[in-house]
């Protein structure tokens, strides 16, 4: 047993899914497959029940998965221990943030030679709950909290994007409204994932005569565009970001935007590498 299976394994917990855990360690979806396997085999357990539509917890990992995060805590305390004091700060996102931060990472190192600063993927909860106990200093979120003892510094606007398979009947059009779009299904993660984007559509739609049309949830170990090639009829709203596979069309009535803020504790702006990370990040 090995301390990065243990990692591997942590990550596949949380995520759920073997894919997003990959790419959250940066490393191909087989090798971690692969590693949880050997892992498994080592404890001679079966830690996952894997379907084609989910990843679900056996009794097994919720047994080790309390252990193997002490362990990990153990590794950095001893990492700590021995590592050149220096200033340090620990930026919370997820993998759509990484262009961005890591470009302000790499400001913030050119302005602070001797500083350590950590990019850390975690959820959108455990972000906020990162930086309110300490444990993280600033996190990039879309949206805004409210919560005592934190600020909220929006940091740009993100304009949505409506996507759909070639095969949809509105593909040849390029720009449609949201009454052209009612009738056909959207597909996006359940509610309780992406409070936001649900919001921020029931708000689009509120004065409109009908509201979008619900299609199934997205598996949270499944794609948007995996989803949208199986249903050609459905369409759904993404990031920005690139839409491989997909066509994205235009809104004429509506712009679905949304904030993306940077959360930190009240006095962090006080830290002078996490104002430079904030002055890097910021978009006129």
């Amino acid at each position: 047993m090995e301390l990065r299976q243990l990692a591997y394994f942590v990550a596949v917990c949380e995520e759920l899914s073997f894919s997003r855990a990959a790419s959250r360690c940066f490393i191909s979806q087989s090798a971690i497959s692969h590693q949880i396997a050997r892992l498994e085999r080592d404890l001679g357990a079966q830690l996952f029940e894997r379907t084609t539509r989910a990843v679900v917890p056996t009794d097994a990992t919720l047994r080790l998965l309390p252990l193997a995060k002490q362990m990990l805590s153990l590794e950095s305390a001893i990492r700590a221990a021995v590592r050149t004091t220096g200033p340090r700060v620990r930026l919370a996102a997820n993998m759509s943030f990484a262009a961005p931060s890591l470009s302000a990472i790499a400001a913030a190192r050119a302005a602070h030679p001797d500083a350590e600063i950590e990019y850390v993927i975690k959820p959108f909860r455990q972000r906020i709950n990162a930086v309110a106990d300490g444990d993280c200093d600033l996190a990039l979120i879309r949206g805004s909290v409210e919560q005592p003892g934190l600020a909220v510094e929006q940091l740009w606007v993100e304009d949505l994007v409506i996507a759909i398979s070639s095969s949809h009947p509105l593909a040849e059009r390029g720009a449609v409204t949201l009454a052209d779009l009612s009738p056909y299904p959207l597909l996006l993660p359940p509610e309780q994932e992406q409070v936001l984007l649900h919001t921020l559509i029931r708000t689009a739609f509120a004065d409109l005569p009908t509201g979008p049309t619900f299609g199934p949830p997205i598996p949270p170990d499944h794609t948007a565009t995996m989803e949208l090639l199986n249903r050609p009829d459905a369409w759904t709203i993404l990031y920005e970001g690139p839409t491989k596979g997909l066509l994205t069309l235009d809104l004429t009535d509506h712009r679905l935007r949304i904030p993306v803020s940077a959360v930190l504790r009240e006095d962090g702006r006080q830290n002078a590498i996490i104002a430079t990370l904030l002055d890097a990040l910021h978009r006129d």
